[in-house]
């Protein structure tokens, strides 16, 4: 279920499909993917108007290396199914379902993109963001190879725990670990979720850092004024790059000694899997520009 090759998703913005303002706005942002939302941005009497733009938005061509996702209304509400079948038919990578809940959920939507004729292409994102999806989360990651990624809907997911949003996520910790685990194991990549103030740039900050360094792909965006901070929290920095050629090049040196060490510290097979991994994320980053 492994994907390949890095993709970014290092900023992955929600924008509303039936504001054609933003998304013509979101062909200049420096961001890595885009959500078009079918979802909570758009008003029910907008829905229809709102699938056909994000549609027409997929087909353009006019994105250039953004991946374009697009999220359709949760299973079960009145504008799901002809969501799943316009969406498959434009062929984005990826279609974001909210509150997916089981891996036969999962099953189901793969079965529907493939009978609505989606190319292979197409992707499943799907949602964790109830207590039960995060105790089956194990089983929604593993449950298809045409899932992708999974995305934290961190805001329904504090209203399900009847938690609040505090400096640190303390609430949510078990769920977003759980998750990561559960995404590593199969190979799928895996979101944070949004940050609400879009006025508060410390707080948001470090929140990016800290789903850094839990081990997140990136982070999900609402403004555009928060793309720039997230690509650099989730890029390597200058010094992480520096560091991993000179491990790669202290254990090309060292092949054979049976000791190897840079910079003071013993340097092991897993440190030069973390290496490569940091110089090939940096190389994908850079030749995008």
């Amino acid at each position: 279920m492994s994907e390949l090759a890095y993709t970014p998703r290092r900023s992955v913005l929600y924008m509303p499909s039936s504001n054609a303002r933003a998304l013509e706005k979101a062909k200049t942002l420096p961001v890595d993917a885009l959500i078009l939302d079918l979802e909570d941005a758009v008003a029910p009497a907008d829905k229809p108007a709102a699938r056909d733009a994000a549609c027409a938005a997929v087909t353009s061509g006019e994105y250039g290396e953004r991946e374009l996702t697009i999220r359709v209304n949760a299973i079960g509400t009145q504008w799901h199914d002809d969501d799943m079948a316009a969406v498959a038919q434009a062929g984005p990578a990826g279609v974001v379902v909210p509150k997916v809940s089981s891996a036969d959920e999962v099953r189901r939507l793969v079965a529907a993109l493939e009978a609505a004729g989606a190319p292979e292409s197409t992707r499943l994102w799907a949602m964790v963001e109830t207590p039960t999806a995060v105790l089956d989360v194990r089983e929604i990651a593993r449950a298809s190879d045409r899932l992708a990624a999974l995305v934290i809907g961190s805001n329904d997911l504090v209203k399900e725990l009847q938690a609040d949003h505090v400096p640190g996520r303390a609430p949510l910790l078990t769920a977003l670990s759980w998750s990561l685990l559960a995404a590593r194991e199969a190979g799928v990549a895996i979101l944070d979720g949004v940050y609400n103030d879009v006025r508060d740039a410390e707080g948001f900050r470090a929140e990016c850092e800290q789903g850094r360094d839990l081990g997140f792909d990136g982070k999900t965006l609402i403004h555009p004024g928060q793309v720039e901070v997230c690509n650099e929290v989730f890029a390597p920095s200058a010094e992480a790059v520096e560091d991993a050629k000179g491990v790669l090049a202290a254990w090309e040196e060292g092949a054979g000694s049976g000791v190897v060490t840079y910079g003071g510290k013993m340097v092991e097979q897993l440190h030069v899997d973390v290496a490569q991994r940091v110089l090939a994320t940096h190389e994908v980053i850079s030749a995008r520009g």
